[in-house]
């Protein structure tokens, strides 16, 4: 549009130049408000957000499990710790936790001062969460006969997020683990070889580990070498639950994987496989304290874990997007141990 095509059209709706610039510079309307006559408004992205916000969706999604509880695996491996968009957290060996230069160390001679020790250190991380999402493009004739759409396909859209989100957590668990490779069968014991690492990482990290995480096929390879052997140990060791496997290695909780991913375009894998992840995790953990694994994640605008936008961009085609702010962290090496089976 060239200036004289503008003025004209200025003219014609009862402003000139000079007052639609004034209105202009004014800014954006206010949340809630709406343009009246013989007034000029600006484009804004929070008025775009607030528009195509879905708060009945957003709500939808906390409560959100699917048949494989992807949510409650990601919990386990990567408990949530909300901090900001920008955040910091500790990073130490802990090894001055359990420094000793003497056994009477603390003990004071007559007319002396009690020792001194020195500072603790710790490395100060500077991190941010990152902001992830996914949208899904749906023809409104496509659906026009499913009563529950919106739902269905934010339910998708979740499984997808959080398949993403475990696979980059055990991908971190796996990249920082000390390996060791085991074969069960019929002469091998499953549970002392898995309680025998949770004791070895115990001498490295000078805290019990707390959480077991088997693959599937772990978990059935260790069934396999339990229910081969003609004792009753053997017998009551493959009908254990994980809860009373949790219970007999003195741990928290064990953890059986069931879940997939699709690994190409015409298969599927396991996330855990055959392996055997030990580690220490908490529930309500913060950003300083010496856990392994956690997933830091900051609230979207709206204060909720997850967001969800709905927006018709033309006559048949509809947007749906779910986004989240995460970042899932090692934020201590020590003692993470992984056994491999075959």
């Amino acid at each position: 549009m060239n200036p004289r095509q503008l003025a004209a059209l200025l003219a014609a709706s009862g402003l000139d130049l000079a007052s639609s610039v004034a209105l202009a510079n004014e800014g954006i309307l206010p949340a809630g408000t709406s343009i009246t006559h013989n007034q000029v408004a600006l484009a804004n992205d929070s008025l775009f957000v607030e528009g195509n916000y879905s708060r009945p969706l957003t709500n939808y999604v906390v409560g959100w499990a699917d048949s494989s509880d992807l949510m409650a695996e990601l919990d386990f491996v990567m408990p949530p710790v909300q901090v900001p968009r920008r955040f910091s957290y500790k990073s130490a060996t802990n090894a001055e936790e359990f420094l000793q230069d003497s056994a009477d160390e603390d003990i004071r001679a007559v007319g002396a001062d009690f020792k001194v020790i020195k500072p603790y250190t710790s490395t100060e991380v500077n991190d941010a969460v990152l902001n992830k999402g996914l949208v899904a493009a749906i023809d409104l004739d496509q659906v026009a006969d499913q009563a529950n759409w919106r739902e269905m396909h934010t339910s998708r859209l979740m499984g997808r997020l959080m398949r993403a989100e475990l696979r980059r957590s055990l991908a971190l668990i796996n990249a920082a683990a000390t390996n060791t490779a085991k074969t069960w069968n019929s002469s091998a014991d499953p549970d002392a070889d898995v309680n025998a690492e949770i004791t070895a990482a115990a001498d490295i990290h000078g805290v019990k580990l707390n959480r077991v995480y088997f693959g599937e096929s772990a978990w059935n390879l260790r069934l396999a070498a339990f229910r081969a052997q003609n004792t009753a140990g053997g017998f009551a060791s493959s009908g254990m639950t994980p809860e009373q496997l949790a219970s007999w290695l003195g741990v928290d909780r064990v953890f059986k994987s069931g879940s997939r991913y699709q690994s190409t375009s015409s298969a599927k894998a396991q996330f855990g496989g055959s392996r055997v992840f030990a580690f220490m995790a908490m529930d309500g953990a913060s950003e300083q304290d010496p856990s392994n694994c956690k997933r830091f994640w900051s609230p979207c605008v709206d204060g909720s874990m997850f967001r969800v936008y709905e927006q018709q961009v033309s006559a048949k085609k509809f947007l749906i997007t779910v986004e989240h702010y995460s970042l899932p962290k090692i934020t201590s090496t020590l003692g993470i141990r992984k056994l491999t089976i075959s």
